[in-house]
C-alpha cells in the first residue's frame, strides 16, 4: 500500500511539472489511472527481471538482465548501457584505491617490522 501510494504521489509530482510546462491540466481519474498503470508495469519488469536471472540459473538480477528488459526502448537501452559502464568503471577505479592502499599499508608494515627486527639486532649486539 505504501509503495502503491509513493508511486501515486511521484506520479502526480510529475504531471504537475508537465503541466506547468505545457500550460494544461490533468484531472485526479486521470494521475490515478496513469498511477495505476504504472504501478503494474513495474510489477511485471519486476516479475521479469526474477524470470531472466532464474532462467539463467541465478538468484540474484544482474546489469544484463535489466538491459535484457529495457531491449524494446533504444533510448532507454543506450542510456541504461551508459550507466552501467559509468559505473563499472567507477567500481573498478575504487578496487584499484583499495588496492593501492592495502599494498602501501602492507608496505608500511613490512618495512617497521624490519625496523623493528634491525633495532632487536643492534641491542643484541650492544650487549
Amino acid at each position: 500500500q505504501r509503495l502503491k501510494a509513493a508511486v501515486h504521489y511521484t506520479v502526480g509530482c510529475l504531471c504537475e511539472d508537465v503541466a506547468e510546462d505545457k500550460a494544461m491540466q490533468f484531472s485526479k481519474q486521470s494521475i490515478a489511472a496513469v498511477s495505476e498503470v504504472t504501478f503494474r508495469q513495474c510489477e511485471t519488469f519486476a516479475k521479469d527481471l526474477e524470470m531472466f536471472a532464474r532462467h539463467a540459473k541465478r538468484s540474484t538480477v544482474t546489469t544484463e538482465d535489466v538491459k535484457l528488459l529495457a531491449r524494446r526502448s533504444n533510448s532507454l537501452l543506450k542510456y541504461i548501457t551508459q550507466k552501467s559502464e559509468e559505473l563499472a568503471a567507477s567500481n573498478m577505479e575504487q578496487k584499484e584505491k583499495k588496492k593501492k592502499k592495502s599494498s602501501a599499508a602492507k608496505g608500511r608494515r613490512i618495512s617497521e617490522e624490519q625496523e623493528a627486527a634491525v633495532t632487536e639486532s643492534e641491542d643484541s649486539n650492544m650487549a
